[in-house]
């Protein structure tokens, strides 16, 4: 069973761990030290979610309804673009005065709706827990699919908790406007080429 888990978290660790819209948004919420945690928990519930519906067959109710999937795509370019454009403008037009400003904290209803809408309007999440978690599950008896899911879950909540609390311990260099703009440049681009990729699925 051991292996199993340990399974879970390698395969949840390489999908969760590269960077994305997701992993941006708490980012920079961490570098902010402005409800990161929040923001991290959320990530994690709704891998805890999504995972557990790939593990026990939501893959295939997902692959059967391929306009539910198209309609997630559309929603999550154009919030992709949105969001990378507003990075962009951070990082283009604003001076270390406006940099300071932007530092200042979000509401946290303001930090929950966005990190739900980094989370559930990437298709790619869809993706990585429900459709490619749920296959890999399939490869394990029904007793081995809860130590697996398990795994992917300690996985999730090891990867968002250490990425958002190294980013506050890191804050007071990555919050100097001259890092900050940068950071901002970085994640707009990062926006704008998921964003891409999304709409060559769409083509």
């Amino acid at each position: 069973m051991f292996v199993t888990l340990a399974k879970g978290f390698v395969i949840g660790a390489g999908l969760i761990m590269p960077i994305g819209a997701q992993n941006a948004y708490v980012l920079n919420q961490g570098i902010k030290r402005n409800h990161h945690i929040l923001a991290a928990s959320i990530c994690i519930i709704c891998d805890f979610i999504l995972m557990s519906l790939g593990v026990f067959g939501g893959g295939a109710l997902l692959g059967a309804h391929p306009v539910i999937a198209k309609a997630i795509t559309i929603l999550g370019v154009a919030f992709l673009l949105f969001y990378g454009a507003m990075f962009f403008k951070s990082f283009y037009f604003s001076s270390n005065d406006q940099m300071a400003k932007e530092m200042s904290p979000a509401t946290r209803k303001t930090v929950i709706f966005t990190t739900l809408a980094v989370t559930l309007l990437n298709p790619h999440v869809y993706l990585d827990t429900v459709v490619l978690i749920g296959s890999i599950s399939g490869q394990f008896s029904e007793a081995e699919r809860i130590f697996f899911l398990f795994g992917t879950l300690l996985a999730s909540l090891t990867w968002f908790f250490v990425l958002s609390l190294g980013a506050a311990k890191m804050s007071p260099w990555l919050s100097t406007p001259k890092v900050q703009r940068g950071i901002n440049l970085i994640v707009a681009l990062i926006m704008w080429a998921i964003a891409a990729s999304l709409l060559v699925t769409l083509v």
